[in-house]
């Protein structure tokens, strides 16, 4: 929805179970994407926990988490999302003289509606959706209440399993071989896949160096240095403001992505434009590891018509430097906005392949 649109606005403020309050410094530029005064929404959503008759249990659980940043990447996204529309679907009772297929996929919508709410749906996460309403409008007219949720349930489980866990272990499979000894790999973010794919090829004993390239304000590579480190591999850390000094050294690079539109654009956190780039101009291949339920019709030229901001507050502050607290006022200041957004676009051009479950696609 294009948040620029005053009367689409309203009517949206009107339906919503969250109330979001807008920013007071919002960006110009991205007045078509919400821009909200975070902090404030979860304790507001937490106190309507008894009070939200229409929202599952199970999937006012999942929009918290979304919303207190308990869950991140893509696949667990979608993984907790689908289970929980799993127990919504199983408790869900037909009304008297109601058609299940009918009642059933306006239930999902109003649940899909609130969790996109407390926190704005990936597009993979919207290819789940798209497949669990095309597996209720299959659902035969002659079954049961029982017999279709049955049929529902271990349809969402079938996806799970084949587009998120064995497509993993497929794109593992594919990916270590492109791995040799001597290779020094650099990695950013916290991609799942990536961090798969580096452990398995260093338990068939192959030996190479990883460089782990982080930034600010989520630091989320920290977390996937620990883990390399824990299971023996030799690393070095750097922030991406460095990368370009130590690309040098590189042999190939690994990245995870949110979505591979179908211009070959691919959509991921916010930086991997910019490693990218630094690689092609290297002359180092880049290898994107991405399911294929992360494939997607739709086609981006840039990161500003579609896009999600965070925390504009989380870049005035170092962690563990309180020390550094320049921009501690900074909503105070009328002319000063900060613009935090969550994911970047990279052109095709900077992409050597992309490993999929499918296979290789150069």
């Amino acid at each position: 929805m294009q948040f620029d649109d005053q009367n689409r606005v309203g009517k949206a403020k009107r339906r919503a179970l969250v109330n979001q309050t807008e920013a007071k410094n919002r960006v110009e530029l991205f007045r078509h994407l919400p821009q909200y005064d975070h902090g404030s929404q979860l304790p507001n959503l937490e106190s309507k926990l008894f009070q939200l008759d229409s929202v599952h249990p199970a999937v006012f659980k999942v929009g918290l988490r979304y919303m207190a940043g308990d869950i991140s990447g893509v696949n667990a996204r979608c993984t907790e999302m689908l289970r929980a529309l799993q127990e919504a679907i199983i408790d869900y009772s037909t009304p008297p003289e109601k058609v299940l297929i009918r009642e059933l996929t306006a239930k999902i919508s109003s649940y899909i509606s609130f969790i996109n709410e407390c926190r704005p749906l990936s597009i993979s996460m919207g290819n789940a959706i798209r497949f669990v309403k095309r597996r209720i409008a299959k659902l035969p007219l002659s079954h049961t209440d029982v017999e279709a949720k049955t049929a529902l349930c271990s349809d969402i489980d079938r996806f799970i399993n084949e587009k998120i866990i064995i497509a993993d272990k497929v794109i593992v499979g594919h990916a270590s071989t492109k791995v040799r000894d001597g290779d020094v790999l650099l990695t950013y973010g916290l991609s799942c896949v990536v961090e798969m794919i580096l452990l398995s090829a260093h338990d068939v004993g192959k030996k190479f160096r990883v460089v782990v390239v982080d930034s600010r304000p989520k630091l989320e590579s920290q977390a996937l240095l620990n883990r390399l480190i824990a299971k023996g591999l030799s690393c070095t850390y750097t922030h991406i403001n460095a990368v370009s000094y130590i690309m040098h050294e590189v042999t190939k690079v690994f990245l995870g992505a949110s979505a591979v539109l179908s211009n070959g654009t691919v959509l991921s956190r916010v930086g991997t434009a910019c490693i990218a780039m630094v690689a092609h101009a290297f002359s180092v291949p880049v290898l994107i590891c991405c399911e294929a339920f992360k494939f997607h019709e739709r086609v981006l030229l840039d990161s500003i018509c579609c896009n999600e901001i965070g925390d504009p507050g989380a870049l005035a502050t170092v962690p563990g430097r309180m020390d550094i607290n320049y921009l501690e006022n900074w909503t105070n200041e009328e002319n000063l906005q900060l613009l935090n957004l969550m994911y970047d676009v990279t052109p095709s051009d900077y992409v050597s392949v992309i490993v999929t479950d499918h296979g290789m696609v150069s």
